[in-house]
């Protein structure tokens, strides 16, 4: 049986890490074996450089340095954990993947958007998600969630995950933005999912979402 690669976007705090393991529950429950991950990371070498690219400074980088780090993070997840994973026949979730790329770095951050497909056919071929949800939710929501959650993390282990989060609201808004151009600009793969709402809520509206375009 085939694989499936869906992908969660959508700016921060939008309830991508709480919402992917709720969606991997329900596709188990149909029968699938699935893999969970995450970008930047999911395999060692790209959990190196996600550290690079989430903590720190919001300057510490410009936006061509973060395409191409987030690219060899890429590369890296690619070949150890996304294709080994549908070659078994699993259905791969994956917290963010090349939306992100294109909506930070390229639509917010200014990056020739041709430059940034190059990087990516050369980098995952002709790989692409059967199923984008886009979670949207008003970017001064998603940062009081993530900023929540950051400070969560910096507590327990120190340095918080939160550089892009404290780049502006302007960024976010901007954020928001780009992630909904992607979606009409390809609406056969991407799906909009309000994420304005309790866990539950939302992760309704996903499981609604997936089951509309996919045969689980």
């Amino acid at each position: 049986m085939a694989g499936k690669f869906i992908t969660l976007e959508g700016g921060e705090g939008a309830g991508k890490s709480t919402q992917a393991p709720r969606l991997a529950a329900h596709l188990e429950s149909a029968g699938h074996t699935v893999c969970i991950t995450r970008e930047p990371g999911g395999a060692p070498g790209a959990e190196a450089i996600r550290e690079l690219l989430v903590t720190g400074d919001p300057g510490r980088w410009d936006a061509a340095a973060e395409t191409l780090l987030h690219y060899a993070a890429r590369r890296n997840h690619l070949t150890d954990t996304i294709r080994p994973a549908l070659a078994r026949g699993e259905w791969v979730v994956c917290d963010r993947f090349a939306d992100s790329t294109l909506a930070y770095q390229g639509y917010v951050g200014g990056v020739d958007k041709d430059f940034i497909s190059e990087i990516h056919a050369q980098v995952a071929g002709d790989l692409t998600p059967d199923l984008t949800l886009i979670l949207d939710l008003p970017p001064e929501a998603g940062l009081a969630r993530a900023q929540a959650r950051s400070q969560a993390r910096s507590q327990a282990r120190g340095e918080g995950e939160d550089r892009y989060e404290r780049m502006g609201l302007d960024f976010h808004r901007r954020l928001r933005a780009a992630f909904l151009e992607i979606a009409a600009n390809e609406p056969e793969r991407c799906m909009v999912v309000d994420a304005d709402g309790d866990m539950e809520t939302v992760a309704a509206r996903i499981k609604s979402a997936v089951e509309d375009r996919l045969e689980i």
